[in-house]
């Protein structure tokens, strides 16, 4: 069979792969090729493959099935609020149905209002569905993660291409830059000097990783395997041959896949969903009894019955009255239920959703919008979201005119763009020799590039290249060229990186000398115009010193290099790195004798030396140093004032992060998370050092209320944070956007992703994504949706007011349909555009567990409610019985008058005598009533239009009380909200539209009114201002007293 093919009969001698059995980090290169039965030069044979196959299967992701359609729509209908909706449809349906049948209304009027409730029922669940059905891409976007193809050995032959998903624990891999990694797999050999990945989006890391051969510990942490690639990673420098150790479900991508997939299990319902759900069963209560209470009210008109000896005999049961009293009620149900209230949620939520696109938080699942007012934790990844993820030079230290001397500069700029910031204290176009030889080492011995994202140029930067390299060019830009060098060197060139070019076309780069982990340095051979070679370095400061024979000084001069220069230096070195920054630093070399004649010619004797690189030390010795700069990933600008902003609120910031512990502690202490100078030992852990506190010790821990910092966190240290503070009653908002913060992401009551720097997988498991990866970028208000409440309060006194007094119903549930989601929803939705009130950010967030309504809100809609009620009842009564009221002729269209107890006992018209009424008109209609009993029935129908105008017009009065909580409309006029008095505008103009074509009119049961008339609606709905000013103003004087029960009451819920 070949080498490497005695063993590969026996896959059951294999052990079980599946787990860490092997720990192939632990094991060094020989045992790992003993424990998987293979060679490096050989790799696996055919026969082997197919064996190992059928016991790890293939090497892809599980799909895991998500609930049906018919599952979804299910669910839609698993809410009390529409649960009654479908009932009170279905009743209505019912109702209509048999009267058609007994001859009653014709058509399709009678069936008008079934089918609009059920036309709402299905808008609900669709849009329901459709929004749930994303909730399983996550999983989908995982996949894209995943490297399509591999190059492996079999048999001893090299496939340049096999499929990726045809791997098997044992594979030989070959790796080379630009690669994504297949699947996780133990470094056998490195076929450059170096191996380095980018594996940020898996382990939270803000640099590329160097990788070796070497072995670890095995209990070391996901960031300690060095000699482990993980699937889904990338390789941004160097070649290497792998063995693959875990494939599909067993690699690390594949535990969040897992992960991911537990934490979709178990979504929450959103405080906001708890409450309406809390709200509807209440609600069911109330609507029971007020129907119970109209029912018994009415039993007289339907059933009657006769006492013979003290018992009741002789029982007269009327179906047709039993059924009109029925409807009263469903009519009572379909008042009191907020039909709007999910569609006006909605909308004020997508409004929210569109203000905070504004401000660049795209919101991907609405009731997170919400959610949001409640956050009483953030929990914020570092890297990328607190910082720019944008390596950026902060300090630069050139060389002074003595050796003894340096010279500091404070570098400004976040980004990759050359135009951000500038150094300070800067010798604008004097850039002296020493200077200029920083900027040319910084430029040339580089391999990065910087340019602008998109195709629009939009002012977004991106490196290609190491993220380190990619500064110091954007260094180069911001230092500039001396005044003796000209621009015109650079002429022709369209990138950004004019400086960098300018000092390439100078010297032009003949060999490289690559990076390696042992020397820590990487050099350039160059050669200049005039022949000239010499060599540029750039690397770990104190490697090059060791180095480094001479310095130089600012006028360009040359000196040696004693003991008390270096300290000068390495006491630089010392203030950067104290400050969390990678210090890199820059030397030359000008007297290459070897390569004085080179020319890239491989030819050369000189070109064996470049060969080994064993050989690269001796040729960087004798160095002449000439300055070091201090690089960091900065923190945002915005940031240190939104952590302010928090915790003026009230709400607990956590970072949580996977990059090392100095660097994540400096940048807490720079963004007041942490003082500058506070003692952090309790409020600073390691994910590994939190897991393995007890129980108590880590809930202790999570409650201190003060900011925290968790370092080298690994996906399901970031898992466990986020559960315990969910079961001790907080609501948490995770912030992410690699691969290791998805799991967090969709266990949070609200995810935020990352949308320039995010992973798929993030922004797919996440409710909403920043499309500017900032922090500040978190700080949303929610909209309001409060005035229905007391609307439709107004509209169950109303009814049952009607039930109670006797009298004629004054508004069928078709129109009670119309109010509740036609002329409510503009001014509902127009209120989401109320501006914040002043102070929104210096209260503490809404508990997730705080009634949707307090004591006193609640005392104000019942007082509203019932003027409501009584508006809209007595402007019904007037109609009958006044010919005039506060001065307004209601004569004018001729309509009989009866006293109020005539209309209170309607009922027994038919026993009247001498009973008459009168034609009148509305519009250029004329009713007449062969039977004057008809005109308690259709005769109503200008009463009706009454009760109807008066309902709007108060609603829509009502919406201008709902512009502030506390505050007067002196102080917060109705223009601060122009988009209201629009909503206003375009919901009296719908009510026009029924009113006015007859084709409307017909379908609603009512009739055109006259200027008078209109002047009694205004005249009975204005005083619903007046009410609430002084309500208001009452609850202004009460404030203080209120919070404070508010505050005592809530002390022992919170111990």
């Amino acid at each position: 069979m070949g080498k490497g093919g005695q063993n590969y009969g026996s896959s059951e001698n294999l052990g079980d792969l599946r787990g860490d059995y092997h720990a192939a980090w632990s094991l060094d290169v020989r045992e790992c090729e003993e424990k998987y039965q293979v060679s490096k030069e050989y790799g696996l044979s055919n026969d082997e493959v197919e064996k190992r196959r059928q016991i790890y299967g293939f090497n892809e992701l599980e799909k895991h099935e998500g609930p049906s359609i018919f599952r979804l729509v299910l669910d839609q209908f698993n809410d009390t609020l529409v649960r009654i909706l479908l009932f009170a449809a279905v009743i209505s349906f019912v109702l209509a149905w048999y009267d058609g049948e007994e001859g009653g209304e014709k058509g399709i009027t009678a069936f008008v209002e079934p089918l609009v409730i059920f036309l709402i029922l299905i808008v609900n669940a669709i849009v329901g569905v459709w929004q749930e059905n994303n909730a399983e891409k996550a999983l989908e976007a995982l996949k894209e993660i995943q490297s399509e193809s591999a190059a492996v050995i079999r048999e001893g032959r090299k496939i340049s291409s096999l499929p990726a998903k045809e791997l098997v624990p044992g594979d030989i891999v070959e790796m080379r830059v630009g690669d994504k990694v297949p699947a996780d797999m133990r470094v056998l050999s490195l076929i450059s000097s170096t191996l380095r990945l980018e594996q940020g989006s898996l382990t939270g890391e803000s640099e590329a990783v160097s990788k070796t051969t070497k072995s670890v510990p095995e209990d070391v942490d996901i960031q300690g395997k060095k000699c482990m690639v993980f699937a889904g990673t990338t390789v941004v420098n160097g070649n290497c041959i792998c063995l693959v150790t875990q494939i599909g479900m067993n690699t690390e991508i594949g535990k969040v896949h897992s992960q991911i997939h537990e934490a979709s299990q178990g979504d929450d319902d959103t405080p906001l969903k708890k409450k309406l759900n809390e709200f509807g069963e209440v609600l069911t209560a109330i609507i029971g009894v007020i129907c119970a209470l109209v029912w018994l009210i009415n039993v007289k008109y339907f059933l009657s019955w006769e006492f013979v000896d003290g018992w009741p005999r002789n029982f007269k049961f009327s179906f047709e009255k039993c059924t009109y009293y029925f409807e009263i009620a469903v009519a009572l149900a379909v008042a009191a239920i907020p039909e709007g209230l999910p569609a006006v949620i909605t909308t004020c939520l997508a409004l929210g959703t569109r203000k905070m696109a504004a401000k660049n938080a795209l919101v991907r699942k609405l009731p997170s919008v919400e959610t949001l007012g409640c956050t009483t934790v953030i929990c914020s990844d570092k890297t990328g979201t607190l910082t720019t993820n944008q390596m950026a030079v902060a300090k630069l230290v050139a060389m002074g005119s003595t050796a003894n001397a340096v010279r500091s500069f404070n570098v400004q700029g976040t980004s990759y763009d050359p135009f951000d910031g500038k150094i300070e204290n800067w010798p604008e176009g004097q850039l002296d020799v020493n200077l200029q030889m920083i900027a040319k080492v910084a430029a040339i011995c580089n391999d990065a590039d910087v340019e602008e994202a998109g195709h629009d140029k939009s002012g977004h930067y991106v490196a290609n290249g190491m993220p380190t390299e990619a500064a110091l060019k954007v260094l180069v830009e911001k230092m500039g060229l001396s005044n003796e060098l000209g621009s015109d060197t650079s002429s022709g060139y369209d990138g950004v990186l004019r400086c960098s070019y300018t000092w390439n076309k100078i010297e032009q780069r003949i060999a490289t000398l690559e990076f390696d982990r042992d020397r820590k340095s990487m050099g350039v051979i160059v050669s200049s115009s005039s022949g000239k070679k010499s060599l540029l370095v750039k690397g770990a400061v104190e490697t090059l010193l060791e180095r480094s024979s001479f310095v130089q000084l600012l006028d360009g001069s040359i000196t040696e290099l004693d003991r008390s220069h270096k300290e000068v230096i390495l006491k630089s070195l010392h203030e950067m790195s104290t400050s969390a920054l990678r210090v890199l630093g820059f030397a030359y070399r000008d007297d290459l004798p070897e390569f004085s004649t080179y020319d890239g010619d491989e030819d050369h004797p000189a070109h064996q030396l470049l060969l080994n690189p064993s050989n690269y030390s001796s040729i960087e010795s004798r160095l002449v140093f000439v300055g070091l700069a201090g690089l960091r990933d900065p923190p945002r600008k915005e940031v240190p004032q939104a952590i302010e902003d928090c915790r003026t609120a009230g709400i607990q910031v956590m970072v949580i992060t996977g990059d090392n512990k100095d660097t994540a502690e400096a940048i807490c202490r720079e963004i007041g998370v942490f003082g500058r100078h506070e003692n952090i030992r309790s409020r600073s852990l390691t994910g590994k050092e939190f897991m393995e506190l007890s129980n108590r010790d880590k809930e202790t821990h999570l409650k201190q209320g003060e900011g925290l910092l968790f370092s080298r966190a690994e996906p399901r240290h970031k898992q466990e944070i986020v559960r315990l503070l969910k079961d001790s009653g907080e609501v948490v908002a995770m912030t992410g956007d690699g691969v290791n913060d998805a799991p967090a992401l969709k266990l949070a009551d609200i995810g935020i992703a990352m949308g320039i720097a995010g992973t798929e997988v993030a922004k797919e498991a996440a409710d909403m994504v920043l499309a500017d990866d900032n922090f500040s970028t978190i700080v949303a208000a929610v909209g309001e949706g409060r005035y229905m409440i007391s609307s439709n309060m107004g509209e169950v006194a109303s009814i049952f007011l009607t039930a109670a007094l006797g009298i004629p119903e004054g508004l069928i549930p078709v129109q009670l349909l119309w109010v509740n989601l036609v002329t409510d929803g503009p001014p509902a939705t127009a209120l989401g555009f109320n501006p914040p009130d002043k102070d929104i950010m210096k209260k503490p967030p809404r508990r997730s567990d705080d009634s949707l309504i307090s004591a006193w809100i609640l005392f104000r809609y019942l007082v509203i409610g019932s003027y409501v009620g009584i508006a809209t009842v007595g402007i019904f009564i007037i109609w009958y019985t006044r010919s005039t009221f506060l001065g307004i002729d209601l004569s004018g269209d001729g309509h009989s008058l009866v006293t109020y107890s005539q209309l209170a006992n309607w009922g027994q018209c038919n026993t009247w005598q001498n009973f008459t009424v009168s034609p009148f008109t509305a519009g250029a209609e004329e009713f007449h009533f062969d039977n004057p009993c008809d005109y308690f029935q259709k005769g109503k129908i200008k009463a009706m239009t009454l009760s109807l105008s008066v309902l709007v017009a108060i609603e829509m009065f009502n919406s201008l009380n709902a512009l502030s909580e506390d505050g007067s409309l002196v102080s917060m006029p109705p223009w601060v909200n122009p988009w209201l008095l629009l909503a206003m505008s375009v919901s009296f103009g719908l009510h026009f539209l029924i009113l006015y074509v007859p084709f409307f009119a017909t379908i609603f049961g009512i009739v055109p009114l006259s200027l008078n008339e209109w002047l009694l609606v205004l005249a009975v709905a204005l005083p619903v201002i007046l009410i609430d000013e002084v309500l208001k103003f009452v609850g202004r004087c009460t404030s203080g007293i209120r919070t404070s029960k508010a505050r005592r009451s809530s002390k022992p819920k919170a111990e």
